[in-house]
């Protein structure tokens, strides 16, 4: 629905229209929660096995990925339009952080 469809003037249609959207919002946010509970009883799980570390450390740190982008997208509602340069910012701090932690992990090994 464009916004000249949702905009009748109608007040009872304008409050369906928002109350559909919230409560499409919400399920959202219930499944991603949801997903986040069943990732970290995942990497609770890769622990609790005693599996080795070599396997358990990139499983929680994959893990942790998914969970931030859950937390970004549905809980900071950043899957909403006008959400571009934060957005950015993010993903660019993500970035460097990542180079960084890179860089150091390579001058340790060699």
């Amino acid at each position: 629905m464009t916004n000249e469809q949702t905009n009748t003037g109608n007040p009872r249609v304008d409050y369906e229209y928002r109350r559909r959207k919230s409560a499409e919002e919400m399920k959202y946010q219930v499944v991603s929660f949801v997903l986040m509970i069943l990732l970290t009883l995942i990497a609770f799980g890769a622990v609790a096995a005693d599996l080795s570390k070599w396997f358990t450390i990139p499983v929680i740190l994959l893990m942790v990925v998914v969970q931030v982008i859950f937390q970004l997208y549905y809980f900071m509602h950043m899957s909403h339009k006008g959400h571009e340069a934060p957005q950015l910012f993010l993903f660019s701090g993500a970035f460097v952080g990542f180079l960084t932690l890179l860089t150091f992990f390579t001058i340790i090994w060699w």
